[in-house]
């Protein structure tokens, strides 16, 4: 194990790793020896370093390391720099500026899955984890000057001087004087991926006995074929699936249907806004290249995706010209309509609770509970009439048995679930699960979960939905009961997850803490990470109605899904001319990716060129 120790003042802390096991140390400072040997017992500690095999190095400039180590000799396992900076009376532009360089040039000698450790005096860094913390334009904003070199912040916990063997920080104002290191806190900086640049995906699926190709929406481009619900699955969405079938089925005769769920549906969804749909048109043009026969698609039906289409009739349909043979198709939203099928084709036995999951895809607003897509998990039965409050209640009984067990071995404390009646709530009150689905059919219930015991179902603890009908297609005798599970929104409450997006990374480090499908409750690997606020103003097409929904989805597509916040801050019309403009604030953050300043300017200019593009508007 290579560790590397940079502006080390008096190598005293150099000294207390080097008898370290397993470890060869490279110990180095900015200033000659001649400078370092006059500071107090500096050259004693150099001296322990050399007889036990350590690399003594001076005169180093920590922002090109690459230069001082042969290419064989660059991949450290770990990099130390305790209490940077610039000298004497540097404010922290330039500290920042020092950080920066030097991050930059650790990216160039650390082992992939090395780390780089800093320490800074308390209330330097500028994290929450600072007490008291500055304000960040007075501190040196370490985790977004790090996120600039591709690095997150990981861990970070106190700097314990005191437990250090020898050690004695020295360096004040480049002088040969201790400082205060009470509250300091040592950072820890791990390599993050790259962000995603998305080339255009089709997904080949069978339709009606048919090979199709579809062109996948760039916004599902990572989120479409994940596989999180088959059988080699570690995920902690499949995990929740497989516990609530297993408690399930010992209480009712249970049947798997997921196998015949087609990703693309057609035909009209009653209710439903379709500004929320993503639709899949099938148009002439769309024939296979001679490349696409080459490859065994010469029989296939190839479909587009309709991004942003502002031809379109109040019902929001595509306007089609007459004569014009094409196909809508959407990706499905629910699989409320699979399981509808089932009892409309009469192919069930009464009692018997047939299970469907799979993932569904809407496009939504940018809020906490919002997901544009979601693993959902339906239960279907059909019961006598007048026994569908029992089936109900065992149903949720045993879902609530489930959810409790496994939750419990995860954090040690219980969740409070109930089942809330779907008449007490307004539709502001709901997250943007329950809301669609209140458009698809009457619900009955709410499934509500809450880490306390109030009782109170607030806004994003609605994680499931119970309706009932009747059906004169199978028997006027029977009432079948519908249930719908959110399981994505199910493991983020179990699991302790903050953040939607963080089931969708492609990190290893996310399902490495679910180690055989366990599930555990998750800790970040990205800490406090940066946020960056942008305004963007326009003027509305005249006479258009302004989609705040496809706003916000070019907002989650230009930035790969890294705008959390979108807040309207203005309007203003004019009273001479009627023209109106709307002034929007959108905050972007990543919860498992460094974010630069930079990557968020240019994610904010390409946003710019998409809404004048898509929507017609004109930006001020």
């Amino acid at each position: 194990r290579r560790v590397l120790l940079l502006g080390e003042g008096n190598f005293s802390f150099a000294a207390s790793l080097c008898g370290a096991a397993g470890t060869h140390v490279v110990a180095t400072c900015y200033e000659s020896e001649e400078e370092v040997s006059g500071r107090g017992r500096a050259a004693e500690s150099i001296r322990r370093l050399r007889e036990a095999g350590a690399e003594v190095v001076f005169s180093v400039d920590c922002t090109k390391l690459k230069n001082y180590f042969l290419p064989e000799k660059r991949a450290f396992d770990c990099i130390y720099f305790n209490f940077p900076h610039c000298g004497r009376k540097a404010g922290v532009v330039k500290n920042r500026e020092l950080l920066s360089h030097f991050f930059h040039g650790s990216a160039e000698v650390l082992t992939e899955e090395g780390e780089v450790h800093v320490a800074l005096c308390n209330g330097q860094g500028g994290t929450p984890a600072d007490q008291p913390r500055r304000e960040w334009h007075n501190s040196w904003q370490i985790v977004a000057v790090a996120a600039g070199a591709g690095f997150i912040l990981s861990n970070v916990h106190r700097f314990k001087a005191d437990t250090i063997h020898g050690y004695r920080c020295t360096g004040y104002r480049s002088q040969d004087k201790s400082f205060s290191v009470e509250g300091a806190l040592n950072h820890i900086f791990t390599r993050s991926m790259p962000l995603p640049y998305f080339r255009p995906m089709t997904c080949e699926i069978e339709l009606e006995s048919q090979k199709v190709s579809f062109q996948v929406p760039q916004v599902l481009v990572d989120k479409i074929n994940r596989g999180f619900l088959e059988l080699n699955s570690n995920h902690p969405v499949r995990t929740v699936k497989e516990k609530l079938t297993a408690e399930l089925s010992q209480a009712f005769p249970l049947q798997n249907n997921d196998y015949c769920l087609s990703l693309l549906h057609q035909g009209h969804l009653n209710g439903v806004c379709h500004s929320n749909i993503f639709w899949i048109i099938l148009s002439p043009e769309d024939t296979p290249t001679t490349e696409e026969m080459s490859n065994g698609l010469a029989n296939a039906v190839l479909f587009s995706y309709v991004d942003f289409c502002r031809d379109t009739d109040k019902s929001g349909w595509v306007n089609i010209q007459e004569g014009c043979h094409i196909s809508k198709y959407y990706l499905r939203p629910s699989l409320l309509p699979y399981a509808q099928a089932i009892i409309q084709k009469g192919a069930f036995l009464p009692g018997t609770l047939y299970v469907l999951s799979g993932p569904v895809f809407r496009k939504c607003l940018i809020t906490p509970y919002s997901l544009p897509v979601f693993h959902e998990m339906v239960f279907v039965c059909a019961v006598n009439r007048g026994t569908e409050n029992s089936c109900i209640q065992m149903l949720v009984n045993n879902i609530k048995t489930s959810i409790h067990s496994f939750h419990q071995t995860v954090s040690g404390f219980k969740l409070n679930i109930s089942l809330q009646e779907a008449m007490s709530f307004e539709t502001t009150e709901l997250n943007d699960f329950a809301a669609f689905e209140s458009q698809l059919s009457k619900i009955q219930y709410f499934i509500c979960m809450e880490t306390d015991t109030s009782g109170s179902c607030e806004k994003g603890s609605c994680v499931g939905i119970i309706r009932t009908a009747h059906y004169e297609l199978v028997s006027r005798e029977l009432v079948v009961v519908f249930a719908s599970l959110n399981l994505d929104l199910l493991a983020m409450l179990i699991c302790g997850i903050s953040d939607w997006r963080m089931l969708w990374t492609s990190d290893t480090r996310f399902l490495r803490q679910f180690p055989g499908g366990e599930l555990r409750l998750f800790k970040s690997f990205s800490l406090y990470p940066p946020s960056y606020v942008h305004d963007v103003s326009f003027w509305v097409p005249d006479g258009e109605q302004f989609d705040e929904v496809a706003f916000h989805t070019i907002a989650r597509q230009v930035s790969g899904e890294m705008v959390v916040s979108i807040q309207l801050i203005d309007s203003f019309q004019q009273p001479e001319t009627g023209r109106k403009s709307l002034c929007y604030r959108l905050t972007f953050q990543s919860c498992d990716k460094a974010l630069s300043r930079q990557e968020v300017a240019e994610m904010q200019l390409l946003f710019r060129k998409e809404i004048n593009r898509c929507l017609g508007v004109a930006v001020r």
